[in-house]
């Protein structure tokens, strides 16, 4: 599967905003992820772009969220990994 995420962007009206991790310098990228899930109201997706998949960060974000995030891979290939991130409560 092919994808041209510069072309993506965020759907307010139906709650799905895409983050791309590849262009935050990786020293503040964990950070910028904690924000952005802490932005979103029950319900908002965030579309995650990454080209490797972060799986020490999976960790922290079930850590930290428990079961207010559910995950599920979009795609998972090599350099290519999307994630939508949900907040369900």
């Amino acid at each position: 599967m092919s994808l041209n995420c510069s072309s993506v962007s965020s759907n307010a009206a139906i709650g799905l905003y895409a983050f791309d991790a590849r262009g935050i310098a990786k020293r503040f990228r964990h950070s910028a992820i904690f924000g952005a899930l802490d932005a979103l109201n029950p319900g908002e997706t965030m579309r995650f772009y990454n080209d490797h998949d972060p799986l020490p960060l999976l960790a922290q974000i079930a850590s930290r969220f428990g079961e207010r995030v559910t995950m599920a891979y979009i795609a998972r290939g090599a350099g290519e990994i999307i994630i939508d991130f949900r907040i369900d409560h």
